[in-house]
C-alpha cells in the first residue's frame, strides 16, 4: 500500500522505559518498526543516543518537545535534532492552564517563530492535536483550525493524531483532504467499539485507519507513527499487535 516508514511513539512504552530505555529500543528494533518519536531521551546524551540508534537499525522520525521548552531553549533543541538526524520537532499538547481564546491566539505567533528558526536549519514544527483543540472557541471555530489558518503553513505543520480527531466526532480523512501537504507525521491509533472509547491495537478498533493509509502518499506522509496512550494488558504486546496488522496491510517493510 504504501513505502512510507513506521515508527513507534515512545510514550507508549514509557513505564518500560523508566527501567530500560535501551532495552526497550532494542524491542522496538526486534518488532521491526523502521524508526522513533522520541519523548524525551531517556538521559543519554544525543551523541551517545544516535550511536545507539544507528546501531540498533533506527532512525529518530521526530521528537515531542513541550511548549515551554520550545520558548525557553529552542536552539539546544534544534541541534539536538541536527545530532539524531530528526527532521520534524513536535509541539505535544498545550498545559491545561493555556487553553484559553487568548492562549491560542499567543501560540500563533510562537509556533510560527519556532517554525520559521527550525525552517532555516532544515527542521519541521508540528503541532500535534488532543480532542480539546476540537471544543469551539466564543467565535466557534475550533482551535485546531483556528491555529492552522493563522500559522505559516511553510512554518507549522500539523500532526494529526487520528484518534483524537476521531474520538472528537471528526473524520481523520477530511482533516487530511484539507491540509493536503502539511502533514508529515501522522499518529496511527484505534478507538474500542464498546462505548468506552479507549485505545485499542490498529485494526481491532472503530477507527478507520485503513482509509488514513489510503491518503499517505498523496499527503506527502513521511512518518506513520503507531502510539497507543494506554494498554489494557502489555504495551509491548499491543505495539507487536499494531505492527502485525500494518504488516498485514502492506504498509511495513518487513
Amino acid at each position: 500500500m504504501t513505502n512510507i516508514p513506521v515508527a513507534l511513539q515512545m510514550f507508549t512504552l514509557r513505564k518500560e522505559s523508566e527501567k530500560d530505555f535501551k532495552g526497550v529500543l532494542e524491542k522496538v528494533a526486534d518488532i521491526g518498526f523502521d524508526g522513533v518519536e522520541f519523548a524525551g531521551y531517556g538521559g543519554f546524551q544525543p551523541t551517545e543516543l544516535k550511536r545507539l540508534i544507528d546501531d540498533l537499525g533506527l532512525k529518530a522520525a521526530s521528537s515531542h518537545i513541550p511548549l515551554p521548552t520550545l520558548e525557553s531553549d529552542l536552539e539546544k533543541v534544534i541541534e539536538t535534532q541536527k545530532v539524531l538526524g530528526s527532521k520534524h520537532i513536535v509541539c505535544p499538547h498545550l498545559p491545561p492552564e493555556r487553553r484559553t481564546d487568548g492562549d491560542y491566539r499567543r501560540l500563533v505567533s510562537i509556533l510560527n517563530e519556532a517554525g520559521r528558526r527550525s525552517s532555516e536549519e532544515g527542521i519541521s514544527l508540528s503541532y500535534h492535536n488532543h480532542d480539546f483543540e476540537l471544543h469551539p472557541m466564543k467565535d466557534g471555530r475550533a482551535p485546531l483550525e483556528f491555529l492552522l489558518l493563522e500559522t505559516n503553513p511553510e512554518w507549522v505543520k500539523a500532526e494529526f493524531d487520528i484518534y483524537w480527531l476521531t474520538k472528537a466526532g471528526e473524520s481523520p480523512q477530511e482533516w487530511l483532504n484539507q491540509y493536503k501537504g502539511r502533514t508529515p507525521l501522522v499518529h496511527l491509533k484505534d478507538m474500542t467499539t464498546d462505548g468506552e472509547q479507549f485505545f485499542a491495537e490498529l485494526g481491532t478498533g472503530g477507527v478507520d485507519v485503513e482509509g488514513v493509509l489510503q491518503k499517505g502518499s498523496a499527503n506527502e506522509v513521511e512518518w506513520w507513527i503507531v502510539e497507543q496512550d494506554q494498554s489494557r494488558g502489555s504495551a509491548l504486546k499491543s505495539i507487536q499487535e499494531s505492527f502485525r496488522w500494518l504488516q498485514s496491510q502492506n504498509v511495513t517493510s518487513i
